[in-house]
């Protein structure tokens, strides 16, 4: 079965398409990126395997025009990988918030684009776009079925003490304000990458996924199933992030609401896009891995400038406390993953993030860890009782197997 997976954003969206003989035996045809959706002048990059990669710089409108960029690549005759569109049997999205109305993945008809569109609210930038895509696809594609898989579906086994916020609870009954998670995919995905990587039994295990890049959350992941996570009713909460705070005294924010006179809107600007590493550093907006502009934070740092290396030390640190946190959620710990752009990339916030973490049974080798970059490796010595690791994720082979196996029943 080919299916073709989509990963929209605002103004730009991600695509693969694998060709799915089973969950465990699949090829990778193509992928690619769409940029700057909307603006004057757009970028497509289109990676086809065993063939040279194609960049084209073309005005890209909207989404429907993207997406139709990429199905001509796809069956081009010189760059593309389909005699004809007709060799595509389902396309999966994913999809930011399925709150607990939906189910975990499901077939996309009228009833759940719907059920999508109600709660943009709660992940504006990421469920709008999400539809801006499987809206685009029903009109160039529109006898293929669809699939959405839910960023938050992973999450949905955490106990309800875990999820349930100590406000009164008819906030909960009538807004289903809980804590939902995000990058489920991901954590998924490498906890049970690092059990197939070490040889351990994922029904009798205790992980801790770090999933690291821009926007970052960890998951505590007890025989396989999540029961807690950093990011909460949308995903400003939790660890510091390239814009957004992560977690804050809410007496905070209702305080700079008056200070700074700001709405609503305002308000939400502020905490998602205004905060994290660049409202700390003032410098850049993520944290390293190199090339630039995330090597800038590093730079300023090592020139010197004291806000860039609190903003560092302020990332270790939050992601270092809810590693010891979901530790004693799960009574114990055997592995730590390292995912994302910089939980792949960035040996040296892999080490300080493991440095204080002796007393858990983590010997880190600094030796194994130096100069890794997007490769799958173990990085604790022999001796380790808690076993570290740096996992390369892979959320659309995740989507394309669950797409596959909704779509064949």
């Amino acid at each position: 079965m080919i299916v073709l997976v989509i990963n929209c954003g605002s103004s730009s969206l991600k695509y693969q398409v694998l060709d799915m003989q089973d969950a465990n035996n699949y090829s990778l045809l193509a992928k690619g990126l769409v940029e700057r959706i909307g603006l004057e002048m757009g970028e497509v990059t289109h990676r086809p395997a065993g063939k040279d990669k194609v960049v084209i710089d073309k005005p890209v409108p909207d989404h429907t025009e993207g997406i139709k960029s990429v199905l001509e690549l796809l069956t081009d005759p010189k760059c593309g990988v389909l005699k004809s569109l007709n060799e595509i049997q389902a396309v999966g999205h994913r999809v930011a918030h399925g709150g607990v109305l939906l189910p975990l993945v499901c077939l996309i008809d009228d009833k759940v684009i719907e059920g999508i569109e109600s709660l943009c609210e709660l992940a504006p930038l990421h469920n709008l776009a999400n539809l801006l895509g499987i809206r685009a696809v029903k009109t160039l594609l529109p006898a293929v079925p669809q699939v959405a898989v839910f960023d938050t579906s992973f999450h949905q086994t955490m106990p309800d003490y875990a999820y349930m916020y100590a406000i009164p609870y008819e906030c909960y009954e009538n807004y289903r304000i809980r804590r939902y998670g995000f990058h489920g995919t991901s954590h998924k995905f490498v906890a049970q990458k690092a059990c197939e990587f070490l040889g351990m039994d994922i029904n009798n295990s205790k992980i801790v996924t770090c999933h690291l890049g821009n926007g970052g959350s960890v998951t505590a992941v007890l025989n396989g199933k999540s029961v807690d996570t950093s990011m909460g009713f949308t995903p400003v909460e939790g660890v510091v992030m390239g814009t957004r705070c992560g977690n804050i005294d809410a007496g905070v924010v209702t305080y700079i609401q008056e200070k700074e006179h700001l709405d609503v809107s305002g308000i939400t600007s502020f905490l998602n896009k205004k905060s994290g590493f660049l409202g700390g550093s003032g410098v850049s907006s993520a944290p390293p891995p190199p090339p630039p502009p995330c090597r800038d934070i590093v730079n300023a740092r090592d020139g010197g400038n004291y806000r860039a290396g609190l903003a560092l030390n302020m990332f270790f640190h939050s992601v270092r406390k809810y590693i010891g946190a979901y530790s004693a959620v799960m009574g114990g710990l055997d592995v730590i993953v390292f995912t994302g752009g910089i939980g792949e990339n960035d040996a040296e916030a892999r080490e300080e993030i493991c440095r204080t973490l002796g007393y858990l049974g983590v010997q880190f080798d600094s030796a194994a860890n130096d100069g890794v970059r997007g490769e799958d490796k173990l990085l604790s010595k022999p001796t380790s009782k808690v076993k570290v690791l740096t996992l390369t994720t892979n959320e659309e082979l995740v989507i394309a197997r669950d797409t596959m196996h909704l779509v064949r029943g």
